[in-house]
């Protein structure tokens, strides 16, 4: 029986290059330290780090034996918000410690019926959307904020 081969090393995006293979991750999974994933290809790998670690898209595992596996964010279903006066809703996304994708002309969040129904009571603008979802890190730009669900 053969064992899976392991990640004990990430390289941030733009501090490597060539991929072996790629895996595909949600943003809640891309907050770990040990998992076992499978890449495009189908192969398996054992991620093992010494610490919870949030993933970006374009990081890179590197296994023992060298091969690198980049990260990719996949797409999920988000909740796109527009209106006129951004600055606002973003004010109330955060004080509710709620992830978000923060764009010049919008702002990304994942699906929470609270959430949507305060920012519909608001004057925002919703739209159901299925992309890849980059949040902004927690406080001093790392780390993670956890939603309302937690």
């Amino acid at each position: 029986m053969s064992s899976n081969p392991v990640s004990h090393t990430l390289h941030r995006a733009d501090h490597w290059s060539g991929a072996h293979d790629l895996v595909t991750l949600t943003y809640d999974d891309r907050f770990l330290r040990r998992k076992v994933l499978t890449t495009a290809h189908g192969e398996r790998f054992l991620v093992d780090l010494p610490q919870t670690t949030s993933l970006n898209h374009g990081d890179a595992f590197e296994l023992t034996d060298s091969r690198l596996i980049e990260v990719i964010a996949a797409k999920e279903p988000l909740i796109e918000v527009t209106g006129p006066d951004l600055t606002r809703l973003a004010w109330h996304i955060g004080n509710r410690h709620t992830p978000c994708q923060i764009e010049p002309d919008r702002l990304l969040i994942q699906h929470d019926h609270v959430i949507r129904d305060m920012l519909a009571q608001l004057g925002a603008t919703l739209q159901d959307i299925s992309e890849p979802f980059t949040p902004e890190g927690g406080a001093y730009g790392h780390g993670r904020t956890h939603g309302h669900a937690h």
